[in-house]
């Protein structure tokens, strides 16, 4: 199935859209986040930490994942086969930006939270 999305380059679009282009979708950023830590590598594993998640939608994000060469597959031959999951080593030059989310998210989260404490909510 070809894609329909535009994969920009400097020449043609914002390098913000290129970046987002590869880690957009309600579930990529986590996935890697997820890769990074380390927590969850199998399809199970990945499913289980993000409840929210159905699981063709996890199986759609990795798809696409793979196929921009962020994550490897690799089947791994047990009764039963199981998936496991990796970020390439191009998939790993996002970990500066999946670890700043993460920063930035645990300091909305705190400040979000005081804010409702001083609300009185």
């Amino acid at each position: 199935m070809e894609s329909k999305r535009h994969i920009y380059d400097c020449d043609e679009g914002c390098p913000i859209e290129s970046t987002l282009q590869i880690i957009s979708g309600k579930w990529k950023s986590v996935i890697i986040y997820h890769l990074i830590k380390g927590d969850a590598t199998h399809f199970g594993e990945l499913l289980r930490s993000m409840s929210d998640c159905s699981k063709r939608m996890l199986a759609l994000q990795l798809r696409e994942l793979e196929k921009d060469g962020v994550i490897d597959k690799i089947l791994i031959p047990s009764l039963p086969a199981t998936t496991k999951y990796k970020l390439t080593e191009f998939g790993k030059t996002l970990e500066p930006i999946i670890m700043t989310m993460e920063k930035w998210g645990n300091y909305y989260n705190q400040t979000h939270s005081e804010n409702k404490k001083e609300a009185g909510t």
